[in-house]
């Protein structure tokens, strides 16, 4: 089972919702943590009632420091912010396999009820899509530099 850490800057919305999605569409291939390099140091209500919306369970997950996996072995790292994509990651993470599926910030959306609950069904779509790409990929065959390639081209396209 390979473990994958999805990050964001904040890691209180896209990062949670893209965990939340791994752990539950990849159940046995894949474990998923989420972090953040400068976490809010809370869950945005909003997307835990997106994936509650989709059935999925939403108890334990918490808007971390990317710090706290230090001690795990990380096998892929999928970045979903620009900012986060820019940063340098810590020294630990350096063997991970990197990849960047870019999304924009539901966060960020302002307006009526109906639009923000919008752009966080919108980031779960995306991430959904991506994350039914990535497990339809036979990723024991493929070489690190393939899988890297390969999960690239998937944030590259619209979910």
């Amino acid at each position: 089972m390979k473990n994958i850490l999805v990050l964001c800057t904040g890691n209180s919305c896209r990062s949670i919702i893209g965990e939340a999605l791994i752990n539950h569409l990849g159940k046995g291939q894949f474990k998923a943590f989420s972090a953040g390099s400068f976490p809010t140091g809370e869950v945005n209500p909003y997307a835990l009632q997106t994936l509650e919306n989709h059935g999925i369970p939403t108890n334990g997950y918490s808007s971390q420091s990317w710090d706290e996996f230090a001690d795990k072995k990380i096998d892929i790292v999928i970045t979903v912010c620009d900012n986060a994509a820019g940063e340098t990651c810590p020294v630990y993470l350096n063997s991970a396999i990197k990849t960047h599926w870019g999304l924009p910030d539901p966060a960020q959306v302002t307006g009526s009820e109906e639009a923000i609950k919008e752009a966080f069904e919108n980031t779960y779509s995306a991430l959904k899509a991506h994350i039914e790409k990535m497990l339809a990929l036979p990723l024991s065959d493929l070489s690190d530099q393939e899988i890297s390639e390969v999960l690239t081209m998937i944030g590259e396209q619209d979910g």
